[in-house]
């Protein structure tokens, strides 16, 4: 069977809550990524085997879930299966995932887990796991998780309905989003005051940048609850506007944008987007919008153009942030990943104070592991003010130091899309705008229905891809200093830099977590000419597509 069952991001699929057995189960993970409350049990009794429990008292695990039709089903399958592994289990109930961040440090929890898709449609779930320490699970413990869960599957076990119905009860049990809303609320005035005290920021409120009443879309998430009212009883007027959405993720949220997204006012006005159908036309330059993807993890915004609006992607975000904090006199640490556009990493000298950058792979989990310093036995950040790191994903996640809710000068590391927007809105009015980064050329293009398997980026076929994109591209311009690396996290990654022409070129090869498909990147620094460059990729992609479709 397959070494792991978990992609990129946890494990998240379509939905089936019909009753099967524990091993059809994880074939239908597998085949279909299809998720079941058979793998969700699975899942709570071997996180007890991924411990040692000799201790008396026991473990606590948290457990939390966005708004879809069939968490709650989950959450008890799951449930279960942490009972039977002798966990304590709390549940929050409704949440945001960075709350779920919060919960687990809260409870000095062994494992939090987040039953949740993210901006997957309403009818898909799933789980990410975060350790004692607010990290999400690494690929090595996943893989053994999975090993485990698949072994477990073959083990005689049978439970009778009257433990059942004991079992899918938690120790503890917040109901109404008692815990989720307010504490969440209090962890983010606290995280804008020390933010606040970092540097001599302006007030958010009454800015020539920011048109109010300011829109957000949370998805439909809980933070459509309470995040326009909070933001308003900070001064800054705001209307929620996914409460209007049928759904969870339904033509609303973030998850419907790409980075470099634009749309005239035409396009705007009919769109089926009820964020984008609402956007006010104003002066070019000004931030008009935001949105959250479902779990809250998440936040790109939106800002009027000439001729219509454009997207305000997470690279813009931690360029501007940095541009503002670099002044307070500290040194940064900016980790970005693979995805972002070169630019924001290149040409530091831009900012005012020393910038340290690192390139991570895909997936927000590794802008963390790369600024905590450790790649699995993760520790807190140690400092008596907020450390100076921040990591970005082009997709608008952008992970910030927390305070530990319990520990003095101890912080975590957490992505949480209400902060991303209150850190822009502070940093606007202090960042130097002609020192913003200027955006260099990037592409992403992808080839579906593929066997993965065919490619690892070390093999004779990832040679002979390597020799077809530099031959093409020394046709087009002169290619300079081919390096051919790895990056920690991408197993089957083929990262190359090169100068290509006179400016800096990063390409890269690798496979998707999830699906059956393979992605080639390439992104040039501002500057660069990018003639060529599409033509080499269309002749990887056909000899990608040549080698390895699925007939």
């Amino acid at each position: 069977m397959v070494e792991n069952l978990f992609g990129t991001d946890g494990i998240r699929g379509l939905v089936n809550l019909e009753k099967i057995g524990e091993v059809s189960a994880i074939r239908r993970l597998i085949e279909h990524r299809e998720i079941s409350t058979a793998i969700m049990q699975l899942i709570g009794e071997s996180l007890g085997r991924m411990v040692n429990q000799e201790s008396s008292q026991k473990m606590t695990v948290v457990v939390g879930w966005d708004d879809r039709p069939a968490n709650m089903k989950l959450a008890e399958s799951l449930t279960i299966g942490l009972n039977l592994a002798e966990f304590e289990v709390v549940h929050i109930g409704l949440c945001a995932t960075p709350t779920l961040h919060l919960a687990t440090l809260s409870y000095n929890a062994e494992f939090g887990c987040m039953i949740t898709a993210s901006h997957n449609p309403v009818e898909d779930s799933g789980l990410k796991i975060f350790n004692k320490y607010g990290y999400k699970t690494t690929p090595e413990f996943e893989q053994n998780l999975s090993h485990t869960v698949i072994s477990l599957a073959q083990e005689e076990r049978e439970l009778d309905q009257i433990d059942v119905e004991l079992l899918h009860q938690p120790a503890k049990n917040f109901e109404s989003m008692e815990w989720a809303i307010p504490q969440h609320e209090k962890w983010l005035e606290t995280r804008v005051a020390t933010l606040a005290a970092l540097v001599n920021f302006h007030p958010m409120a009454n800015s020539t940048k920011l048109n109010t009443p300011l829109l957000i879309d949370s998805s439909k998430g809980i933070a459509s609850l309470w995040f326009a009212k909070w933001l308003s009883s900070w001064g800054i007027k705001a209307i929620e506007v996914s409460t209007e959405a049928l759904a969870l993720n339904l033509n609303c949220g973030a998850g419907d944008f790409s980075p470099t997204q634009t749309w005239t006012f035409e396009e705007a006005q009919n769109s089926p987007h009820l964020l984008i159908q609402k956007l006010p036309k104003c002066a070019a330059g000004v931030v008009v919008a935001a949105a959250l993807d479902g779990d809250g993890d998440r936040c790109l915004l939106i800002e009027s153009t000439k001729t219509g609006y454009q997207v305000i992607d997470g690279d813009r975000i931690a360029d501007t942030f940095v541009n503002s904090v670099t002044k307070a006199g500290k040194s940064w640490t900016l980790a970005a990943s693979i995805e972002s556009d070169l630019s924001l990493t290149t040409n530091l000298d831009r900012f005012q104070n020393k910038v340290e950058s690192v390139e991570t792979a895909v997936g927000d989990r590794w802008l963390s592991f790369a600024l905590s310093g450790r790649q699995s036995n993760h520790i807190y950040l140690e400092s008596d003010s907020m450390p100076a790191v921040i990591g970005v994903e082009d997709s608008g996640h952008i992970v910030l130091p927390a305070p530990h809710p319990n520990s003095t000068n101890q912080w975590s590391l957490v992505g949480d899309g209400t902060m991303t927007l209150v850190a822009y809105l502070l940093a606007i009015h202090t960042c130097d705008d002609k020192n913003l980064m200027k955006r260099g050329w990037k592409k992403r293009q992808s080839v579906k229905n593929v066997d993965r398997s065919k490619w690892d980026g070390r093999n004779q076929f990832s040679n002979d891809i390597e020799s077809l994109f530099k031959q093409t591209l020394a046709k087009h311009n002169s290619v300079s200093n081919w390096v051919r690396t790895t990056i920690s996290g991408e197993a089957n990654l083929m990262a190359i830099t090169c100068n290509y022409g006179d400016n800096m070129l990063s390409l890269g090869i690798r496979n998707s977590g999830t699906q059956a498909k393979i992605s080639v990147s390439a992104r040039l620094e501002y500057g660069g000419n990018s003639n060529g460059i599409q033509t080499a990729i269309d002749l990887v992609c056909q000899q990608l597509t040549k080698v390895m479709t699925i007939h």
